[in-house]
């Protein structure tokens, strides 16, 4: 996973009156195989070359082969095709084929040279991703062009001792492997995009980039002065990382990106760069989430949903920055496992779509996941993920945060799905059951256990007589009379619905007012319940009608209301929460048609994505 996800390179490349220059780059070459250390070496005329002919001089390229402005890689794919043949005829080939090259090796067949000449694009790519790729080796960046280029400073300039800036463009660059996952791809050129508007907004206010770049260019031309009188460290970048804010700064997101994912910098010690690479923080086992699994996890969130912090609360407030927003302090302080998403706007005093915004925001940044409010009906069972080793870390910090319980004997009580209410003991001390919540809520924030939920289907055998109709190859989600067989859109995520529109009541659901009626056997509560049936086959109705528990009218008109749930992708909360009913109304109707329904356990689709994520 690292391989892919992890930047091979980063590199900080500009063009302007004194040409294409690379910057920085990082990791850089050591200095025995930098070309600047082989510079004006004196080479022996009996010296093996190892590169092949003499003819090439130290950037690697040949006089005649100078790339262009006009075809920039002309000369690179010249000199690759050389470098190729000599190879081939050395014997080398075979020795590339059984040793793949490391990620420094595929960067380091890049000189300074051609990296500035291909990276520094013509002012007409500003503004836009850049992604070029050359063998192995794929560049994405976002070139920028700065507002006040050479000879374009405005005459009317308050400040007419300011020094014109000779840089045109720059251009900050992640090189990666060529089979990197797109994905991975578009978040990298997020980050460029976010380090060139920051940079640009410096130069723009006093002329940083121009400042960092000519103590670089200076730098470098003091290594190529001293190079022809020592033999020391010839590696440029060598020197410039510990003088240069700049460069230390483009260091530290290339180390983050490797590690942690997470990149966090204040360019010029001024402006904050935040940046979050989903890829490292959310994965199973050795395998990352796409980022698309995870929004659409996050738009499906519902109100019921509850808000699970993974770190405690003062901890997360200190990795919040300075100017964050005061309404992600009050969710933060607010949220408890027990708590949905609902009632924690209402004690937030914020708006139900601001909580779902917020609540997205710290599940992608790794900081909390979705989970259904702990509740004693609650159904858990060890998670398939789960380390189970006797001796592991995890079982070390339960038995510190926890004392006189261990981990093994606790997981061992979820082998089975089980529910909360079965490890109530009335004779046991309030503190006790205080502390069982405490180890469930610490057990699911390190994916130890999940959740199962009931779904119920209706499941009608056909008959012989009907067995060819040419209705039974219709589905059934089709077949419900036109009822919306989604979840009411008032509750879908980014929806414009104020909170305080959204009721314990689902307005959206159609037909949901038939219960209001009085009179349980009036013609218009019998027309109703017919429509609702007239959906399905003349079997299924059968099925149904002959149901003991369908002679009672409220019974029936019940099951009739509720039969666009039964297709298996509503689990019970969902039905109680959209309804407006409680668990035993659901559960005893379930018992009564249970000749027609079948009812199944399993997890939730919405947070299974981060029930199942292991760091």
């Amino acid at each position: 996973m690292g391989e892919s996800t992890s930047p091979i390179s980063v590199i900080l490349v500009s063009s302007g009156s004194r040409g294409n220059k690379l910057l920085f780059r990082f990791p850089f070459q050591r200095g025995a195989e930098h070309p600047a250390a082989q510079a004006n070496k004196p080479r022996s005329r009996y010296a093996v070359n190892s590169s092949g002919d003499t003819t090439e001089d130290q950037d690697g390229d040949s006089r005649q082969l100078q790339p262009t402005r006009d075809n920039p890689t002309s000369g690179l794919l010249q000199v690759k095709q050389q470098k190729w043949l000599r190879c081939v005829d050395g014997g080398c080939a075979t020795k590339r084929d059984q040793c793949p090259l490391t990620d420094e090796q595929l960067v380091s067949g890049f000189s300074d040279v051609i990296l500035a000449t291909i990276l520094a694009t013509k002012s007409d790519m500003c503004g836009k991703k850049f992604e070029l790729k050359i063998d192995n080796v794929r560049f994405v960046g976002h070139p920028t062009l700065l507002q006040h280029a050479l000879g374009q400073v405005s005459k009317t300039d308050p400040s007419p001792k300011r020094e014109m800036p000779t840089m045109i463009l720059f251009n900050v660059v992640f090189a990666l492997r060529a089979n990197a996952d797109p994905s991975v791809i578009n978040c990298l050129h997020n980050l460029s995009r976010r380090i060139a508007i920051v940079l640009q907004h410096e130069e723009r206010r006093c002329q940083y980039l121009t400042r960092e770049a000519k103590l670089i260019l200076a730098i470098q031309d003091e290594v190529s002065a001293m190079s022809e009188t020592t033999e020391g460290p010839q590696s440029p970048f060598h020197h410039i990382l510990p003088k240069c804010k700049l460069a230390r700064d483009l260091k530290e997101t290339y180390d983050s990106l490797c590690t942690t994912g997470v990149v966090r910098l204040h360019i010029n010690n001024w402006l904050e760069v935040s940046f979050c690479l989903p890829h490292k923080i959310h994965y199973v086992a050795t395998n990352f989430i796409p980022p698309e699994a995870i929004e659409r996890s996050l738009k499906s969130i519902r109100p019921y949903h509850a808000l699970l912090l993974l770190n405690d609360e003062k901890s997360l407030l200190n990795e919040l920055p300075l100017d964050c927003s005061p309404a992600l302090v009050r969710v933060i302080k607010t949220t408890s496992a027990v708590k949905n998403l609902q009632q924690l706007a209402q004690d937030a005093d914020l708006a139900l779509l601001q909580v779902f915004q917020l609540a997205a925001h710290l599940v992608y940044w790794g900081k909390a996941i979705i989970i259904y409010p702990l509740c004693e009906n609650n159904v858990y069972m060890l998670s398939p993920n789960a380390s189970v080793c006797l001796y592991s870390p995890l079982a070390d910090a339960f038995s510190c945060q926890f004392r006189g319980h261990n981990l093994p004997s606790m997981l061992s009580k979820f082998s089975l799905p089980v529910s909360l209410s079965e490890f109530k003991n009335p004779l046991a001390p309030p503190v006790q059951e205080t502390q069982l919540i405490q180890m469930v809520i610490w057990m699911l924030q390190h994916r130890l256990l999940i959740q199962l939920h009931t779904y119920v289907c209706l499941m009608v055998p056909p008959n012989e007589e009907d067995f060819r109709a040419p209705d039974e190859d219709m589905p059934f989600t089709a077949r419900v009379g036109g009822r919306s067989l989604s979840t009411p859109n008032a509750l879908s995520f980014g929806s414009p619905t104020s909170s305080d529109d959204m009721t314990l009541t689902s307005p959206s659901m159609d037909n949901s007012s038939a219960e209001l009626i009085p009179g349980g056997d009036s013609p218009l509560n019998k027309r109703m319940t017919e429509n609702l049936l007239a959906s399905l086959l003349e079997h299924e109705r059968e099925a149904i009608l002959n149901v003991p528990a369908a002679q009672n009218p409220e019974d029936l008109r019940m099951f009739a209301r509720l039969l666009h749930y039964f297709r298996g992708r509503h689990h019970l909360e969902e039905i109680m929460y959209n309804e407006n009913m409680r668990r035993s109304q659901l559960l005893m109707l379930f018992d009564k048609f249970r000749s027609v329904l079948v009812v199944t356990s399993h997890e939730d689709p919405v947070i299974s994505v981060f029930q199942s994520l292991l760091k």
